[in-house]
Order: C-alpha cells, then structure tokens, then sequence
C-alpha cells in the first residue's frame, strides 16, 4: 500500500485534533505528550498501515495519507515568509495531523542547526533561496537522503500540504532502493556496499563557512545486503576515486529508472522511508501572492537504526554529529 484514503475518517480525525493544545509551540513536550495519546486512538484502518509501515515499510519506501482534515484556502493564514513560525500562532488542523500520525511512528525531533532549531518547519518559497534549501523553488531540489551525513539522521520525513502550488507543477519524487537494488550489477552492490564516501554537509550544518569541504563520510548501502538501506545525496556525496565515482553513477541511474512521482494536494500528508530511499522536488514558479506553496515538514526518529539511546522525548532538539 502507498496511498491511503483517510476522508471516511475525517470526523474521527478532528475529534482527535480537538483534544491536542492549541497552542502547540508554548510547549512542544506536553503537545507530543496529548499527540501520543491521540495516536493510540487512530481509526483503526489508519492504525494498522502506519505500524506495518513502520515495522517494515514498503517496495515503493513513502506512505501517502490523503483526504486529511484540511483548512479552506481562505480560512488559512497567508503563506509564511519567514522561520520560525510565531510561538503564538493556533494549531492548524495538519500540523495536528503531523503530531498525532508522527506520534505514532516515533519521536519528532529538532536540529540545532536547522531552522532555528525549530521542530515543526514550515516549507514555502523564498526569493534568492540557496539551490540546497527546501526554500527553493525555480530550480530542481535533487535527489537525496535526509541528513544522510548525520549520526542522528531522522528515521522518517513527513510532508504536510496545506496549500499547494498554483499551478499544481511541484512534484515530490521519491526513489526506493528495494526497487532500484535488482538494476544494480552485483559488482556495483558489492563495491556500495559498507563503503564511506566523503560527504559535504547541508548548509546549516557548516558552522557558519562557506563551504568546509566533506566533512563527513557516508556509505550508499549498508546493513543487510540483500535488503540494505541507502544513503545518497546527489549534490553533497564527494567521491574522490575514479572507481567510486562510476559506481555511484550506476546507483544514480537506478534510483532516477524507479523514482516514483507523488503531487502534493492540500490534506496529503506524505510519510518518507528516510533509510531506504533519496527524494527530490521538481521546480515550480511562486506568485509571492500570499498563496503560494505551503507545506508542514518534520523529522521522526525511532528506536531501529541506533537513533535513539534511551530517555529521549517528541519535541527534544539534537546537535550535530557527522557521520564517520
């Protein structure tokens, strides 16, 4: 299953986002608290596909909820144009859905570094944004692997659309290694598989230099090696020898013949495999209207893959570790 129809829930749904704070940024810790207790009464069909992704995920590596209580276009707030978001800004009906879904797959988590080490982000376009940024928007966002360079790299990326692009030209491309693995020669997995590879860092995670060179190394497949997780990131992987560099151009190859193209339509919430895929965005052209694209972006970390040690909280920011 990749799309899930949560409309005949919508009732339920907003039940569930009434009981939530509504005023989730005065404090986040006791807002994921109510969230966990809304995720355990989830409709039952719900319930049931995000735990069976979450144990085992899926060939096309994203979930898709769609139908999902949404505000009107005119009843929302104007398209934000800065970060973060006002500590006093009311709870929207998808940043719930966000906290109660997300709640059932793990522990949102903050970056110090990131977006004022916020935890919910808010994702819309920006004039002169950085071609790396999210906030980009004219340009192609290539494929990669959230954070793959970061030892407390997020378990799950979720997307929330609140308001799409006019033109409803944006799309979320996602490229699953279970269904790009059987178009690399065994030679390639052997050669991927277990071997760090410079990697350069996102820029908010470079202290403020312009660029520090790759300061962190990633492997592209590691853990099992008939099932393994991935770590790609077109723009920031640095390989140096030859033989690397022509090894990654095949996974490259592989990932580009499988990705799977998902619009985002207000009510979507899109739940992204972070260990077992690489993900784009295609340009789109903003307004600067107030209306222009808006979507709710955060990061869950579960107890699988060494990210969490014990004793962590939803709503807990981390610092920086590069991998090594």
């Amino acid at each position: 299953m990749t799309v899930l129809p949560c409309s005949p829930h919508s009732a339920e749904l907003l039940a569930l986002a009434a009981g939530l704070p509504r005023v989730p940024r005065r404090d986040l810790h006791g807002f994921f608290d109510a969230a966990h207790t809304a995720a355990t009464a989830l409709p039952e069909l719900m319930g049931t596909a995000l735990d069976a992704f979450n144990a085992d995920g899926n060939q096309a590596g994203y979930l898709l909820l769609r139908g999902l209580p949404v505000e009107d276009d005119d009843a929302l707030p104007t398209t934000p144009d800065r970060t973060p978001a006002p500590v006093d800004r009311p709870l929207l009906h998808l940043e719930a859905m966000l906290a109660i879904v997300g709640r059932r797959l793990g522990l949102h988590t903050g970056y110090r570094e990131l977006r004022s080490a916020s935890v919910y982000h808010d994702v819309y376009p920006s004039p002169g944004a950085h071609y790396l940024s999210s906030e980009t928007s004219e340009t192609l966002l290539e494929f990669h692997t959230e954070m793959a360079y970061h030892v407390r790299q997020p378990n799950y990326v979720m997307l929330a659309c609140s308001r799409a692009d006019h033109e409803r030209k944006a799309i979320t491309l996602v490229g699953s290694i279970r269904r790009a693995l059987p178009l690399v020669p065994d030679d390639i997995r052997t050669h991927l598989f277990g071997r760090p590879l410079p990697c350069r860092v996102d820029v908010a995670f470079r202290g403020g230099v312009e660029d520090p060179g790759a300061i962190a190394d990633v492997k592209p497949l590691y853990g099992d090696p008939r099932d393994p997780f991935l770590g790609y990131d077109r723009e920031l992987l640095a390989p140096r020898d030859h033989a690397d560099v022509e090894a990654l151009a095949v996974l490259s190859k592989a990932l580009d013949e499988v990705r799977e193209p998902v619009r985002l339509v207000p009510g979507d919430v899109l739940i992204v495999d972070n260990f077992r895929t690489t993900h784009a965005r295609t340009p789109f052209t903003p307004r600067w209207d107030g209306k222009d694209r808006w979507l709710h972006r955060v990061y869950i970390r579960t107890d699988r893959n060494g990210q969490l040690s014990g004793g962590e909280r939803a709503g807990d920011v981390v610092d920086f570790v590069p991998r090594h």
